[in-house]
């Protein structure tokens, strides 16, 4: 690695000069939002919404210090990608607060929240979402396929691909699926995406457990994606979609009995030669 010069770092400073004053107007932001929440407690979800989009600002910002270490000193800035990270976690903590956590439940159990924010619309929800998905997106590429993240980005993964679910307004997504419908367009691409999310972080979770872990939760917690895909897909009537999705299922609770199985009989033989 070539050695840093001090014009390098004078360089640097001064590229990166803008990105740090933004950074720290939107932590301030953050804060003072939050204490008005505590004083203020009216539209808490709507606000929090802001608090998850402010975030996402401060990954973009962390993301752009990483990009000019990287173009002027030829180095990553890992300070910078772990506040990335860090932001990115409460930016996706603010949305679950609002619309909720849940993987695989019914809307009833979390339709309260959502009609919390009835007035974010349909176009508005599918851009923050798209917003979160692209942010996520350039902070693991800016860490690399090789980074110790890896496998703990999956759990990221996963809980976007929640929250972009249970953000929908899943009572009005049919109607709002009809082409003469007000937003039409902002429906059916944030439908699409929300399956496409559920899908792949069904598929990353089983990853994980295959490739990395071998703990059974990482599989159960995959099953549970695709479980959330099939519900989704019975909601908005898509029978043949419920039905193949349905067999997946079989086929890897299947899969997942028969490893617990061999697990279960793989321990009592070393019980025993102990």
């Amino acid at each position: 690695m070539a050695k840093i010069t001090d014009l390098d770092r004078r360089a640097y400073f001064e590229k990166i000069k803008a990105y740090l004053i933004l950074a720290r107007s939107l932590k301030r932001n953050e804060n003072e939002l939050l204490k008005h929440i505590k004083d203020n407690p009216a539209e808490v979800a709507l606000k929090k919404i802001t608090l998850s989009d402010d975030m996402l600002n401060l990954v973009s910002c962390y993301i752009a210090i990483n990009g000019v270490s990287m173009t002027v000193l030829k180095v990553k800035n890992e300070e910078a990608l772990n506040d990335a990270r860090k932001a990115m976690y409460k930016a996706v903590m603010y949305l679950e607060e609002v619309v909720s956590n849940f993987i695989d439940a019914s809307f009833s159990e979390y339709d309260e929240k959502v009609a919390e924010i009835e007035s974010y619309d349909p176009n508005q929800r599918y851009l923050l979402v798209r917003k979160m998905g692209l942010a996520l997106d350039m902070l693991q590429q800016a860490y690399g396929d090789n980074s110790k993240w890896r496998w703990t980005f999956v759990e990221l993964e996963g809980r976007f691909a929640a929250v972009t679910k249970n953000i929908i307004d899943l009572r009005n997504a049919l109607s709002n699926s009809r082409p003469d419908a007000e937003f039409y367009e902002s429906t059916v691409y944030h439908l699409r995406l929300a399956k496409e999310l559920l899908s792949r972080a069904a598929s990353r979770y089983r990853d994980k457990y295959e490739l990395s872990t071998q703990q059974v939760l990482d599989f159960k917690t995959g099953i549970l994606f695709l479980s959330a895909l099939k519900r989704l897909h019975t909601v908005l009537a898509d029978s043949e979609e419920a039905e193949e999705i349905k067999k997946k299922l079989t086929i890897w609770s299947t899969k997942l009995d028969a490893d617990i199985k061999k697990q279960e009989e793989e321990k009592k033989k070393l019980n025993k030669l102990s």
